[in-house]
């Protein structure tokens, strides 16, 4: 387990003890949906699934990855995958989100990090001269016995969908 310093900068978790480990279970997890209720990964346990972290609802990037996803869920969906997106942003940013830009796949909240923390996601990061944590923009992808089999970190916004397909072959 992942945990962050209480001191008065932010210090990013160890990559070494945070980091999902590709061929082990993946971490399973309990997140708000912003379909309404909980979503629990090891519900999904019969299905593939593609898990994206993004950073923030309604950004430029976050935009164009949420959309590629949508223009590419057909593919995903006949190739066996469920997709999920998961962002510390709210339910009530999720829903906005989704609902703006005519997702057809579920946001989930990880408004305390959590899950961010248990994947290795969370970055120092800086912006103005502010530091914060951050999540790395990365994808995951779980088999249908809850193994994690692939993962993508640090990927691009324009270009990480299509790389997702190249590397599953469902392009």
């Amino acid at each position: 387990m992942c945990h962050l310093t209480g001191k008065s900068e932010p210090v990013a978790p160890s990559e070494d003890e945070c980091k999902a480990v590709v061929g082990e279970p993946a971490p399973d997890f309990e997140l708000e949906s912003d379909l309404g209720g909980k979503a629990r990964l090891s519900d999904l346990r019969g299905k593939k699934v593609v898990l994206y972290f993004y950073p923030k609802d309604n950004t430029s990037g976050c935009t164009m990855q949420a959309v590629n996803f949508q223009a590419a869920l057909d593919k995903f969906e006949k190739a066996g995958y469920v997709v999920i997106g998961v962002s510390r942003d709210s339910i009530k940013s999720n829903t906005n989100f989704r609902n703006k830009q005519g997702l057809k796949f579920p946001l989930l909240s990880d408004a305390d990090s959590e899950v961010s923390k248990l994947y290795g996601v969370l970055k120092l990061k800086s912006m103005y001269g502010r530091k914060y944590l951050g999540i790395v923009r990365s994808t995951f992808v779980i088999d249908e016995n809850g193994i994690l089999t692939a993962e993508f970190r640090d990927v691009k916004a324009k270009t990480s969908v299509a790389d997702l397909e190249k590397a599953l072959g469902i392009s």
